[in-house]
């Protein structure tokens, strides 16, 4: 259950750090809102993940599903461009979560 948990709120990272984005600074409303409620519910998430999982794991998990998620989503689109460099350093990242799940 803790890394269904912890993918989830790896998930909620992704939209927290692109809603931070879109906030403009927190100028705008309801991406402001957003980026609130998904800090709040992610944070929460990886604290319940990290009772039952190393804190180094757990802590790398969370932010390669959020840093990934967050680049791809951004280049899906058009805020940023796709290269394939990117999208090789991308699966590595990708291939190192899984390898923390792998030996965990």
């Amino acid at each position: 259950m803790a890394w269904v948990v912890l993918v989830l709120s790896g998930v909620l990272e992704a939209v927290w750090a692109t809603a931070l984005g879109r906030s403009e600074g927190f100028t705008r409303l309801w991406p402001s809102a957003v980026f609130g409620v998904a800090l709040v519910v992610s944070m929460v998430g990886l604290a319940y993940a990290m009772r039952d999982l190393p804190v180094g794991t757990a802590y790398a998990v969370w932010v390669g599903i959020g840093a990934s998620l967050t680049v791809v989503y951004a280049m899906v689109t058009g805020a940023e461009p796709v290269s394939a460099a990117k999208v090789l350093f991308l699966a590595m990242i990708v291939g190192g979560v899984v390898g923390l799940k792998a030996v965990s």
